[in-house]
């Protein structure tokens, strides 16, 4: 996916606007992806006012790399989503622990910025120690849960 979008701020509601700047799909093409992708159900309030989750931006930043980045077909990326909701249902069924993305805790400081975002390596770096303990400890959580 591009680095260059933002990164996601700690609220619990977006807007359709603000989405659209932190994903960056204008909101026309965020409300058609609603009605292709049965996943993405954002809140509506008065007004039919859209209000996205975080879960959601997520979600809308998987469909943006799928269609833009790796080319798939509206149908293609829709079967795609379907793959990923149910491989992430199996895995709570099967009791494991999601831990994606986790092992960037293990490199260095210094090659988190070969991510694209130094300023996410300043914040992390203070606690890095502490994140690749916690780290650690999550995988041996799992391995019991597993065994």
């Amino acid at each position: 996916m591009e680095n260059t979008l933002p990164p996601i701020p700690a609220k619990r509601y977006f807007t359709i606007g603000e989405v659209s700047d932190l994903c960056g799909v204008k909101p026309h093409v965020l409300r058609y992806w609603e009605q292709e992708f049965t996943q993405l159900r954002p809140m509506k309030r008065r007004g039919n006012r859209r209000y996205y989750q975080h879960h959601e931006v997520l979600m809308i930043r998987r469909i943006r790399d799928l269609l833009y980045d790796q080319g798939f077909t509206i149908s293609g990326a829709r079967n795609k989503m379907q793959e990923l909701v149910q491989t992430e249902r199996d895995k709570k069924r099967n009791g494991e622990v999601m831990l994606d993305g986790v092992d960037v805790l293990e490199a260095g400081a210094e090659e988190l910025d070969d991510f694209g975002d130094s300023m996410m390596s300043d914040l992390i770096e203070p606690y890095s120690d502490q994140l690749i303990q916690l780290r650690r400890e999550l995988v041996e959580i799992r391995e019991m849960l597993i065994h």
